[in-house]
């Protein structure tokens, strides 16, 4: 077992873990942050979307010991403090979820759209989403979902 310290939703965390444990694991298991789901385990279905330095990642093939110290990793939990989020009120004014499994990798994902293309086409949308899965089918009001959250923070900038 090796000592990590992991900056997680803006506070360094501690845990102790075996080289090699996912990342996915560590949040889940050791750090009670149960919001980042297990899918697949192949990052083939993104429910285990974080962001890393912002960029989206698959937290369950992400070794633990490949992050550097500093890293910023934010996940469903570090996004709002009363989940308000633009993009998670979106999410809930579009009624998106269904089972609600994959929604965590669905925001994560979405926002990490909307900070790189605040306006997307809803074709750009499509396919930077194309990686997360939704088993109950919810594609289009997750799209809507995303087109409401970028004219709300088209609105308030």
């Amino acid at each position: 077992m090796e000592n990590y310290t992991l900056n997680i939703n803006g506070k360094d965390q501690q845990v102790k873990v075996t080289k090699g444990t996912s990342l996915l694991w560590a949040l889940r298991e050791h750090l009670g942050l149960t919001g980042t789901k297990y899918g697949c385990g192949i990052a083939q279905c993104g429910s285990c979307t974080i962001h890393v330095d912002g960029k989206p990642m698959r937290a369950c093939v992400l070794p633990i010991d490949t992050l550097s110290v500093g890293q910023k990793i934010t996940t469903i939990e570090g996004l709002s403090e009363h989940g308000d989020h633009p993009v998670q009120k979106a999410w809930i004014a579009a009624q998106a979820p269904q089972c609600g499994y994959c929604q965590s990798g669905q925001v994560m994902q979405a926002v990490a759209l909307l900070e790189q293309n605040p306006k997307p086409t809803r074709q750009e949308i499509k396919r930077y989403m194309n990686g997360i899965l939704c088993r109950c089918g919810t594609y289009m009001r997750i799209v809507k979902a995303i087109e409401l959250a970028s004219n709300t923070k088209a609105s308030n900038t």
